[in-house]
């Protein structure tokens, strides 16, 4: 009897220490390997549109938490572009998406579809990173003052622009 009392407590503590591992082992991407994932997309819309790829990642880093966020996770936003989704997972006033590829795209689209960024692709080159965030940052993307410092830094950190040249 004492041995069946013991085996459900390593029972129960062993199903603890999994809920406990699932609860703060939730973050699926590190850094590099984000890059690693989604660098390729990124530098499939500078070649189609001429976004630079190191905006893009570092934009989507940011909005993202290196695709970590609730938003990423449950509604593949990575951008954090309000509308639209039928999670019933979340509640949210973020849009959902069907992959993560197609934020991606739609961050380029929105940027092409907004009157206060549509300019950026006739005035600044895909060699360009700095120019693209501030044109992004004054035309009000983001409410937060400091998005701009924190994007570019993201694209020193991690020397995004070096996915910027086309091969």
């Amino acid at each position: 009897m004492q041995e069946s009392l013991i085996s459900k407590m390593l029972l129960m503590l062993v199903l603890c220490l999994v809920g406990i591992a699932s609860t703060f082992g939730q973050q699926k991407f590190s850094p590099s390997s984000y890059i690693n994932e989604h660098k390729d997309v990124a530098q499939q819309l500078m070649r189609e549109t001429g976004v630079p790829a190191s905006v893009i990642l570092a934009v989507a880093i940011h909005e993202s938490a290196y695709g970590n966020s609730r938003i990423a996770k449950y509604l593949n936003n990575h951008f954090g572009i309000k509308g639209k989704n039928n999670s019933k997972k979340i509640k949210s006033a973020y849009k959902g998406y069907p992959s993560v590829k197609e934020s991606y795209e739609d961050f380029v689209g929105l940027l092409k579809r907004r009157k206060a960024t549509v300019h950026l692709f006739d005035k600044y080159s895909y060699k360009d990173c700095n120019a693209w965030v501030n044109g992004i940052a004054r035309s009000g993307y983001s409410q937060t003052k400091s998005w701009k410092t924190h994007v570019i830094g993201m694209i020193n950190r991690y020397n995004l622009d070096q996915y910027d040249k086309l091969q």
